[in-house]
């Protein structure tokens, strides 16, 4: 399972987020290990505040089939794309643009888009020439324009036969300037050790000769946090 990330997000604390699905899965980009503790950014918080927009796909997608969403609003759904013919993402971009615009008194500073899972849209319908345009537009807005950064979850496997998921996933890889790769161990389950993490820096983008840098961790995931290691340093082995 890849995390590709149209530029990650580099900050800790972020000013802005516009998230598609659950608010469970925004955070675990955070790495919140609960609202109370010292480090990591508070969904909650930050929403209170007007530094968090977010859009629960789940609940959007049910209101738009049974009726309920334009009727309550009386503004189109970002995701109306899933009842009708065409597979125009054009209202959820202007969605992404409307919330990521600031208001008179306020200054952005470095927001950070986080899309969680892209391949849900295909799942939905849309094409993946519509969800690479989509994404295309939004790095112009929040990376070139807001000078900000978007992280993008999708989920792969090597032996996938799904050709359309397969492309969307290479398209962003190719595009991304650090690659998060997730995936199980290939020797099957461990107490210890649950899977491992390919870290990419792709310094090859910048043009200047260098190769890219590539890391890989195994991580353990507990009650509140993931404790990361390098391979063969885990609590089994020591």
């Amino acid at each position: 399972m890849p995390l590709p990330c149209v530029r990650a997000a580099r900050h800790s604390r972020v000013n802005s987020h516009c998230c598609e699905t659950p608010e469970q899965m925004a955070a675990s980009w955070c790495t919140i290990s609960s609202p109370s503790t010292s480090e990591g950014v508070s969904l909650t918080a930050a929403k209170e505040r007007g530094q968090l927009v977010f859009l629960e796909g789940l609940k959007s997608c049910l209101d738009l089939w049974f009726g309920e969403q334009e009727e309550q609003s009386g503004q189109p759904s970002p995701l109306q794309f899933v009842s009708k013919s065409t597979s125009d993402l054009k209202a959820l971009f202007d969605f992404v643009q409307v919330s990521l615009t600031p208001a008179s008194s306020d200054s952005w500073k470095g927001p950070v888009l986080l899309v969680d899972d892209l391949s849900v849209l295909l799942s939905l319908g849309a094409t993946p020439v519509a969800v690479l345009d989509f994404i295309h537009y939004c790095r112009v807005v929040v990376c070139s324009q807001l000078k900000g950064n978007i992280v993008v979850l999708v989920h792969s496997n090597e032996d996938s036969e799904d050709e359309e998921n397969e492309l969307v996933v290479n398209s962003l890889c190719h595009h991304s300037d650090l690659i998060l790769w997730v995936e199980g161990l290939a020797t099957g389950f461990c107490k210890d050790v649950h899977g491992q993490i390919k870290i990419t820096r792709r310094v090859s983008l910048e043009l200047t000769g260098e190769q890219d840098v590539v890391q890989i961790y195994q991580y353990k995931i507990q009650d509140k946090n993931v404790t990361f290691f390098a391979r063969g340093l885990s609590a089994a082995v020591l």
